[in-house]
């Protein structure tokens, strides 16, 4: 008797085969050195699926930690005050150059504005692009920081969601970056 086992795509759907398989052949007709057989048979097939995890996960860790030490070097590379008030020019449209004069009132639509703005332009960005909307971000958030206590709840929610949209768009440029380095 000769089991087959096709191979697929997902670990585990062949590992429940793999299993299945092996407690169907302990309740039939099959002798001990067939079953001996399927079971070393099985072992082999979980070798061969854990070895080639091992080195998926292994090259994915390497790239990702190439990815990561090349955002720390740039990052530690100051910015450039040019483009830094290019960028808030860009981003904050009609609040440019008034981060630091921002009313309670006025910070909600701010905050609309970077996002807007952030979302328009992020699929040409580079990294060093998103480091610059990161400051200006940044200084909106530390206005935030400076007249938190005067802002209505309602419009210190408005904020908080903005901020959260902010981080995710980040978030989704960070992660198709080490999509593209552990390929």
């Amino acid at each position: 008797m000769t089991l087959r086992f096709e191979k697929s795509a997902a670990a585990p759907t062949r590992l429940s085969g793999l299993l299945v398989a092996a407690l169907l052949l302990t309740s039939c007709d099959s002798t001990p050195r067939e079953r001996q057989e399927v079971a070393r048979e099985s072992v082999r097939e979980l070798d061969t699926i854990t070895r080639t995890a091992a080195q998926k996960l292994a090259r994915v860790g390497k790239a990702t930690a190439r990815y990561d030490a090349a955002n720390r070097l740039r990052r530690a590379r100051p910015l450039d005050p040019r483009q830094q008030l290019a960028m808030e020019a860009k981003l904050m449209g009609p609040y440019n150059g008034q981060i630091n004069a921002l009313t309670p009132q006025d910070l909600p639509a701010a905050y609309g504005q970077l996002v807007r703005e952030t979302r328009a332009q992020r699929a040409t960005w580079t990294d060093r692009d998103w480091d610059y909307a990161r400051a200006v971000y940044q200084r909106l958030n530390d206005q935030v920081k400076q007249i938190r206590m005067d802002m209505p709840a309602r419009d210190e929610v408005r904020v908080r969601a903005r901020q959260a949209e902010f981080v995710a768009l980040q978030a989704g440029h960070t992660a198709q970056g080490i999509n593209a380095a552990t390929k």
